[in-house]
């Protein structure tokens, strides 16, 4: 039998990190454009968008990842496309993530003044117009804090991607724990490398919200 030092088992996990990590980022970035989208598209109040991107969101936010995860990956197969488990995967989150962030930034955008808005209107600004220099850079403030704390949901929601055969850390600390029979050493050097990840986002996120919070006084 092939003997497993500590170093093999953290090189192998340490390998599959990076894949955490770009899938992470793959999610945040590209729910972050579709966020961005659907937070435009409900602001602007066009005919119908309401509703489209609250039944989206409610989509996203009320059924389990998991399920997205197994139907972005068994659903592209179904309709034609060349299915891989980074597609799958990276769609999958990246829907998610949107869902979240354009509630996120939504609730950011009620939170500015009226009064902004009126101001910006007597100024005979158009509504892009708004967006970009009045209303955007007040709600943005708001939410920097809480946009950065969700990446740490998303780092861990990168974990549910193994169900789909995707080689990311919780995958590779299963594959590691099937070869050297030693689960509890595996699994623990695999919940401090994910505390690695999301610790210095939780901090940086409250560091940022008390520092905001302390420049609003």
């Amino acid at each position: 039998m092939v003997e497993f030092s500590l170093w093999d088992i953290v090189r192998n996990l340490l390998m599959a990190v990076r894949w955490t990590v770009v899938l992470s980022l793959i999610a945040f970035v590209g729910g972050g454009v579709v966020g961005l989208a659907l937070l435009v598209a409900r602001t602007a109040r066009w005919p119908g968008a309401q509703a489209l991107v609250g039944g989206y969101v409610q989509l996203f936010q009320g059924t389990p990842l998991l399920m997205q995860l197994f139907l972005a990956y068994f659903g592209m197969a179904l309709l034609g496309f060349e299915t891989s488990v980074w597609t799958a995967a990276a769609l999958a989150l990246t829907l998610y993530t949107s869902a979240f962030l354009a509630e996120i930034w939504q609730g950011c955008v009620r939170a500015v003044p009226k009064g902004q808005w009126e101001a910006a209107q007597s100024l005979a600004m158009s509504f892009g117009e708004q967006l970009r220099h009045i209303v955007l850079p007040q709600a943005g403030r708001m939410a920097i804090a809480p946009t950065v704390g969700f990446l740490v949901q998303v780092i861990k929601g990168t974990a549910l991607a193994s169900v789909i055969g995707f080689v990311e850390l919780t995958k590779a600390g299963t594959m590691i724990s099937n070869a050297t029979f030693q689960p509890f050493l595996v699994y623990s050097c695999v919940a401090l490398m994910y505390f690695s990840l999301c610790f210095p986002v939780s901090f940086y996120a409250r560091s940022l919200e008390r520092k905001l919070n302390v420049n609003k006084h």
